[in-house]
């Protein structure tokens, strides 16, 4: 149930174990002036306590407004199952793979939960809470800082780094290194992709050029270097269908699992290209399948 409450209650204990985006927020207290928080708050109250699980990017704003009271809902009795409601029930978008890790880790520390407990609660294998178990006993206070604090890409770690990470001859300093001469330069996956390579991999002096901070040379001396594509642009133009499926294949299967999606409007309009995909997944599958077969050959 939705209460209001006087915001200088809230404990904000949890707030570093959200990602923060700072671009995110500065449209956010327009928003809120005009049409005031229409998303309650969420967190757990417990022992005379309201601890924040969700909703600090509103609070932040609030605070900035000036607005002393918001909307606030308790997702349960105890920080423990409150932490277990929150994941089962956020879907990728709301809560990344980093920020179900942070709050994994503080079941398995703070709680004493077991990994077969917590995969029980939160009705998932247990490999699955192993792996996000594992990426944050991986990562250094630094990294940790710099990914949520916002000034480093959560993903780009997952997937530009953390591959360097898995080798042997990669030092933890030098992840930290890295991470750090290249946070807070607003930089895509991709090129933090781009950098890491030149970085473990190339020469020594990238290396040194890059822990200098000079980033944007970085990023020209690999453009210059790289082969042209051997991709026709018939190719090329497929290569990105396939990233923009998988992109949004992702979203809707996030989203139709949605609480908020239950207006009949909705669910009328939804009707017919739900309908329609249906009619067509058959098809998909037997392409995309096909086209999985020739890239194992290839």
């Amino acid at each position: 149930m939705v209460e209001e409450i006087e915001i200088t209650s809230l404990d904000l204990r949890y707030e570093s174990s959200r990602i923060k985006n700072l671009a995110a927020e500065q449209g956010m207290p327009a928003s809120i002036s005009l049409q005031g928080i229409r998303e309650a708050l969420q967190g757990v109250s417990a022992a005379g306590q309201r601890i924040l699980l969700d909703g600090f990017k509103r609070y932040r704003c609030a605070r900035r407004l000036g607005i002393a009271i918001v909307p606030y809902i308790s997702l349960g009795d105890t920080e423990a199952m409150a932490i277990i409601h929150m994941i089962r029930n956020t879907n990728a978008k709301k809560l990344n793979i980093l920020e179900q890790a942070k709050f994994i880790e503080e079941l398995r520390t703070t709680h004493q939960m077991t990994i077969a407990d917590i995969a029980e609660l939160l009705e998932r294998s247990q490999s699955w809470v192993s792996m996000r178990a594992g990426i944050i006993q991986q990562m250094s206070p630094c990294v940790m800082e710099k990914i949520f604090s916002g000034k480093f890409p959560a993903y780009a770690y997952i997937y530009a780094l953390r591959r360097f990470i898995r080798m042997k001859c990669t030092q933890q300093q030098e992840i930290d290194e890295f991470v750090v001469a290249v946070a807070g330069h607003h930089l895509s996956i991709r090129e933090i992709e781009f950098l890491a390579s030149g970085f473990f991999q190339g020469s020594t002096e990238f290396r040194e050029q890059i822990l200098r901070g000079n980033v944007v040379w970085g990023l020209q001396r690999l453009k210059e270097k790289l082969p042209p594509s051997p991709c026709n642009e018939f190719e090329e133009r497929m290569l990105k269908d396939l990233m923009i499926t998988k992109k949004y294949i992702q979203r809707v299967s996030y989203k139709s699992k949605d609480p908020r999606l239950k207006s009949n409007s909705f669910f009328a309009q939804a009707s017919l290209p739900a309908g329609s995909l249906l009619k067509q997944i058959a098809l998909f599958s037997t392409a995309i399948e096909e086209l999985n077969a020739r890239t194992r050959k290839a």
